[in-house]
């Protein structure tokens, strides 16, 4: 996907450090120093333009939310949200999702939100996706025990694919749905993408999934 330089995106992550981190040295954060307080951790991993993240954060007062982007040119919108209207249980990091093991301390994550990831429909490219086998064990490292992954995507392939991994995983699946929205009472904070996405008729999917207790050790 090629995406468009936005003049001044750099700069702007640089002069807002109370809401952003650059990440370019891919160093632990500090979680105690993020927050103001001591709550669960809920990470959102290619959270995109922000709009699902900010949503829940402004909905879920007693979770701290980190939204983790890699493209300047896109978190910047998320970073416009939140100065416009600062959350103080959510914090924004500029990273790629390769480096999750340096960036954020092992077991310290309750929840990790998966939405519309990047397909890759390459076979050569698998483990770039976000629910391979090779980013499953990074989950398992960083969530505490029972803590769960949700993951939607409007694509057939990509969600079978997930399905098929998180089952070689043994984790257990706590739902899936092929269709959320064709339920009347659809409990979901959409994306930007699923917004166009369901006005375009696409059904959404969606699994849960967590690693089994015994699997931490």
């Amino acid at each position: 996907m090629r995406l468009r330089n936005v003049k001044g995106a750099r700069q702007m992550i640089e002069a807002h450090p109370q809401y952003i981190i650059d990440d370019q040295e891919n160093t632990m954060l500090q979680l105690d120093k993020l927050f103001a307080s001591t709550k669960p951790i809920h990470i959102e991993i290619g959270m995109g333009k922000g709009q699902f993240i900010y949503d829940l954060a402004a909905s879920q007062k007693d979770v701290n939310f980190i939204g983790i982007e890699r493209f300047d040119s896109v978190i910047i919108r998320a970073l416009e949200k939140v100065i416009e209207a600062p959350l103080e249980n959510l914090y924004l990091l500029r990273a790629d999702a390769m480096h999750v093991l340096q960036l954020i301390p092992p077991q310290s994550v309750e929840r990790i939100y998966l939405n519309f990831s990047d397909p890759w429909p390459k076979d050569r490219h698998h483990k770039r996706r976000l629910t391979s086998l090779q980013f499953l064990d990074r989950y398992k490292v960083l969530l505490q025990p029972l803590g769960e992954i949700h993951f939607k995507t409007d694509n057939p392939v990509l969600f079978s694919y997930s399905v098929q991994t998180i089952t070689e995983h043994n984790m257990d699946i706590l739902f899936k749905d092929n269709d959320i929205h064709s339920h009347e009472n659809c409990d979901n904070i959409m994306t930007e993408f699923e917004a166009k996405f369901v006005a375009e008729g696409k059904p959404i999917h969606k699994i849960i999934a967590r690693f089994k207790e015994e699997q931490h050790g």
